[in-house]
């Protein structure tokens, strides 16, 4: 990995020289890796942002804004939206608030990094989805299909416009045309070989529609984060999680840490317009054990514009 000093110190001089008081969304930013980014910019931008916090946990959202620099403009903001990322209605109400409550006619960052850590077989949503792969994959097109306005509207007026989803880039497999949605044949081997791809099919897709947009796909690597340690998670899980943390120890990083090198990825590897993979330093990817086809994209594209319509 890069130096982490240089690292934090390229962060810091690419956003603050920005031009324009950015305008930030973190989906999931209420712990781990979501706050590890979300932090590391309220730093980089000394507060001086429009950021918007995404998730179910309104206390740990608000002791995470209240940590964030004191902003010098009057126009930046940093607020908590509530939203349960499984239920795509969630998703759809949230977005308009974004853009009508609170007047988010730009967004130049929207970054994702929700999750749902279960060892349950499939498990059905009231919207008739499984709910990890609501959350992995669903939640993470809706929020871009919601949001596609103002990132737009950033571009157009010549300001930085890029989409992040957190996940698996790089440890994916060949998808299923067939059982698209796992409803036929489920397994959580299969899901964890086939979301990756479906992660890089689904922001492909965007970036061939909007050719002025930047999306992209990072793999974290081993990150210290409360995975497996929710409030309703089983004891068995949570110390099971927490044996494998301490074991791991030497081979992870800090969220803190983490946050720096994927901000980077951002505001500095995804450099121009097109579909990225990132690792967890920050840097490209490229195609490195990629899977996935025209056809497949295609179909998958179908069948998420589909299943996703409220």
């Amino acid at each position: 990995m890069p130096p982490l000093s240089s690292i934090r110190a390229s962060n810091s001089a690419i956003l603050s020289s920005t031009s324009y008081l950015p305008t930030a969304v973190f989906v999931g930013g209420t712990s781990g890796i979501g706050q590890g980014i979300a932090e590391a910019f309220a730093h980089h931008t000394k507060g001086n942002a429009r950021i918007f916090i995404l998730g179910r946990n309104k206390q740990a959202a608000e002791t995470i804004l209240s940590g964030f620099p004191k902003p010098s403009s009057p126009e930046a903001k940093h607020q908590f939206l509530e939203c349960d990322v499984s239920l795509m209605k969630n998703i759809q109400k949230a977005t308009q608030e974004l853009r009508e409550k609170h007047g988010v006619d730009k967004i130049n960052y929207l970054v994702m990094s929700q999750g749902y850590f279960s060892v349950a077989g499939y498990t059905e949503t009231e919207e008739g989805l499984d709910k990890k792969m609501a959350v992995h994959y669903y939640s993470r097109y809706k929020f871009i299909e919601g949001l596609l306005p103002s990132l737009l509207k950033a571009k157009e007026e010549g300001e930085d416009a890029k989409v992040l989803s957190v996940f698996s880039a790089g440890h994916g497999g060949n998808i299923d045309r067939e059982d698209l949605g796992f409803k036929k044949s489920y397994s959580v081997s299969k899901l964890a070989a086939q979301t990756p791809t479906y992660n890089d099919l689904m922001l492909e897709g965007f970036a061939a529609r909007n050719p002025t947009l930047t999306f992209g796909h990072a793999y974290p690597g081993g990150v210290r984060t409360n995975l497996g340690n929710a409030k309703d998670s089983p004891l068995w899980m949570k110390a099971s999680m927490k044996l494998a943390l301490g074991l791991a120890y030497p081979f992870t990083v800090s969220v803190r840490d983490c946050g720096e090198y994927l901000l980077h990825g951002i505001v500095n590897t995804m450099n121009h317009p097109g579909a990225w993979r990132i690792t967890n330093d920050g840097s490209d990817l490229g195609k490195k054990n990629y899977y996935g086809s025209d056809e497949d994209r295609k179909a998958l594209w179908e069948h998420t514009v589909q299943v996703t319509k409220v």
